[in-house]
C-alpha cells in the first residue's frame, strides 16, 4: 500500500480496483479478497459473499485454484493476478500459453474472468528486472489468451498512485517525468489491447490533516480548479481526474480505467483511523458507484472494488495494514458499512459445494486426523530457512519441496517450511511440542493442501498406480499439435497445475512429455481408443511414460 510525499508522490500502496469504464451501462461493486490471515476456507468465503453481500464481482491477488474452484458457478465476476515473480518468465509466449492453460483454461467456462492483472504495483518494487519486462509479458499473455480463443479477458496490472497530484489543480496533474516513458508504453499497450488502465486511488494516504473530511467525502471546504473552474467536494474525484490529466497529457484520455484500492482503515497509529470514519468512507464509495462521472469525466460511469473484505492479521507492516477489512475472520462486521444483504446477516451456515462438476478436483490423500502443523503469518524467513533446514536434517524427505518437487514453489517459502514441518509433525504422532519449532510454528484445523500439494499425515503427494494403458503423444507429432493438445484438455476441466512452472511434471524443454501427461489424464478418464486420438497425433502404450518425478497414473 502505498504512501505519498508532501506533493502526494506515493510510495507503497496495497491492491484493489475500481473500474472506470466508457462502455459501462451500470456501475458495480465489488471486492478484493485477500487471503494474509487465518481466514476461513475458500468456498465458505465465495458462499457469504455470493449470499451475505452485495458484491457481483471479486478481485484475488494470485491464481489461487481453490478459490477458483470455490467462485466457479457463482457468476461472480473475477480479477486474478500473475505473481511478481513470473514476470521475467511470462516475457515467453510459452510460458504464457502454459500459465494460461495451467489457471484459466481449467476455469473460464465456469467462471466470468474479467481480468488478469500481470503483477502488482511494479515501479514501487524499484526492480528493473520485473520493470523493465512488463509490458512484454502483458503482451505475451495476451496473445496466449486470444490463442486459447478468450478474448473477452482483459490484460492489465495494478499502478500504485504515481501521478505528480496537484491537489488545488487536478487538471494539472501529471505523470513524474522518470515515468513518462515507462506509463507511454504502458498506456499504449492498452490502446492495442483494448484493455483498462488500472491504479490505485487511496485518499487516506493523500489527506490533509487538518481537512481529513474532503478525504472521507464528509463536509469541508470545496475546491475549484483555477484551469477549468471545475468544482471538487471530495478528493476521490480530484484523484480520478488527476490520473485522468496525466493520461490525456500523453494522448491517452480516451481509454478506460481501472482505479485500484480505494478504502479506509479502521484502527492506524493517528486519530484519523477509527471504525466510524472507515464507514463513513465506504459508505460513500457505495453512494459514489451509483453516480455517472467526475466534473472531467461526466460521461462515464464507475465500478467500485473496495480494499477489503477481512481484516488480515498476517499483513506484514504496521497496524493499519492489518485493519482494513469490512468483516473480521469470523464474517462478523468491523463496522456496519451497509453491504450485508437484509435477511442475510451474521455468519454463513456451511453449505455444500456448487453443484455439476468441479473444474479442478480437490485435492486428495488419507486424512490426518484433521490437525496439520504450519508456519506461523508472523515467521520470518530466517526461522522458515532455519527449520527447512533443522527437518531436512532429521531425514524427512524434503526431494517433494526441492526444484521439480510437487511442492517446491519458488516464491513461497512459507509454503515449503510449513510441508516439512508438518511432515516432522505428523512423524512425531501431532503432539504440539513437535510442532513449536521455536514459537514459529502452529497447529491448525484447516487442511493447507493446494490442488497440486497435498499435506498429509504422510506429508507427500503422487499419483496412482498405472493401469496397465497409457496415452502419449507420437514421436512424429508436431509442435503446434502439442500445443493445441494441451490446450484444449486445459479447457476440458482437467487439472494442469502439474505440467506448469514448479508442478512435478514441468519440463521447460520437453513439450512433449508436458503434452502427453495431460493427453493421458483424458485418456484415463474414458479409457477408450478414441479417446486417445488427438486428430492423430496421440497413442496407446502398454509402457508405463512415469520418471522419477513425474508418475503418470
Amino acid at each position: 500500500m502505498s504512501t505519498m510525499s508532501p506533493f502526494f508522490a506515493p510510495s507503497f500502496l496495497l491492491v484493489s480496483v475500481v473500474i472506470l469504464q466508457l462502455s459501462a451501462v451500470t456501475s458495480a461493486i465489488g471486492i478484493n479478497y485477500g487471503t494474509l490471515g487465518n481466514l476461513p476456507p475458500p468456498q465458505q468465503v465465495v458462499n457469504f459473499i455470493k449470499k451475505n453481500t452485495i458484491f457481483d464481482s471479486v478481485k484475488i491477488f494470485d491464481a489461487n485454484p481453490d478459490i477458483l474452484r470455490a467462485l466457479a458457478g457463482t457468476g461472480i465476476n473475477v480479477t486474478m493476478m500473475v505473481p511478481n515473480g513470473n514476470i521475467p518468465a511470462m516475457v515467453s509466449v510459452d510460458y504464457a500459453r502454459q500459465w494460461v492453460a495451467a489457471n484459466v483454461l481449467p476455469f473460464h467456462k465456469q467462471i466470468k474472468i474479467k481480468y488478469v492483472c500481470v503483477g502488482n504495483e511494479i515501479l514501487v518494487t524499484k526492480d528493473n528486472n520485473l520493470i523493465s519486462n512488463l509490458v512484454q509479458a502483458m503482451k505475451s499473455l495476451n496473445e496466449a489468451l486470444k490463442a486459447s480463443g478468450l478474448t473477452d479477458i482483459k490484460v492489465t496490472t495494478p499502478h500504485a498512485f504515481t501521478v505528480g497530484f496537484k491537489a488545488n489543480a487536478p487538471s494539472q496533474s501529471r505523470f513524474l517525468d522518470d515515468q513518462k516513458d515507462f506509463f507511454t508504453k504502458i498506456l499504449e499497450f492498452h490502446r492495442q489491447a483494448k484493455s483498462p488502465f488500472m491504479f490505485n486511488a487511496y485518499t487516506f494516504f493523500a489527506r490533509d490533516p487538518n481537512n481529513v473530511n474532503y478525504a472521507l467525502f464528509g463536509p469541508s471546504n470545496a475546491i475549484t480548479d483555477p484551469n477549468t473552474n471545475k468544482i471538487y467536494t471530495n478528493m476521490f474525484d480530484a484523484v480520478l481526474d488527476a490520473t485522468y490529466s496525466a493520461m490525456n497529457a500523453l494522448g491517452y484520455g480516451d481509454l478506460d480505467m481501472v482505479v485500484g484500492e480505494t478504502g479506509w482503515p479502521s484502527v492506524c497509529d493517528t486519530a484519523c483511523c477509527t471504525p466510524q470514519n472507515a464507514k463513513n468512507f465506504n459508505i460513500n464509495i457505495i453512494k459514489r458507484g451509483k453516480v455517472i462521472g467526475t466534473p472531467l469525466m461526466p460521461e462515464r460511469h464507475i465500478d467500485i472494488f473496495i480494499f477489503a473484505l477481512f481484516n488480515e492479521d498476517g499483513k506484514p507492516g504496521g497496524t493499519a495494514e492489518k485493519n482494513w477489512g469490512l468483516f473480521k475472520p469470523d464474517f462478523t462486521p468491523v463496522y456496519d458499512a451497509g453491504v450485508e444483504r437484509e435477511g442475510h446477516k451474521g455468519v454463513p451456515s456451511p453449505t455444500p459445494s456448487p453443484s455439476g462438476p468441479s473444474p479442478i478436483p480437490s485435492p486428495g490423500g488419507p486424512s490426518s486426523g484433521g490437525k496439520w502443523c504450519v508456519a506461523k503469518p508472523e515467521a520470518t524467513d530466517a526461522q522458515l530457512q532455519a527449520n527447512i533446514d533443522w527437518v531436512c536434517g532429521q531425514g524427512v524427505d524434503c526431494k517433494t519441496i526441492s526444484p521439480g518437487g510437487v511442492c517446491f514453489d519458488n516464491n513461497n517459502l512459507k509454503s515449503r517450511a510449513s510441508f516439512v514441518m508438518n511432515d516432522y509433525y505428523q512423524s512425531k504422532s501431532r503432539t504440539d511440542d513437535a510442532c513449536n519449532f521455536s514459537g514459529s510454528g502452529m497447529v491448525t484445523t484447516t487442511n493447507p493442501s493446494t490442488s497440486t500439494c497435498v499435506v498429509t499425515n504422510g506429508g507427500s503427494g503422487g499419483g496412482s498406480g498405472g493401469s496397465g494403458k497409457w496415452c502419449v503423444a507420437k514421436q512424429e507429432a508436431t509442435d503446434a499439435q502439442l500445443q493445441a493438445n494441451i490446450d484444449w484438455v486445459c479447457g476440458k476441466g482437467i487439472d494442469c497445475k502439474t505440467i506448469s512452472p514448479g508442478g512435478i511434471c514441468f519440463d521447460n524443454n520437453n513439450l512433449k512429455t508436458r503434452a502427453s501427461f495431460v493427453m493421458n489424464l483424458y485418456y484415463q478418464s474414458g479409457r477408450t481408443d478414441d479417446a486417445c486420438s488427438f486428430s492423430g497425433s496421440g497413442m496407446v502404450t502398454t509402457t508405463n511414460p512415469s520418471t522419477s518425478t513425474c508418475t503418470v497414473s
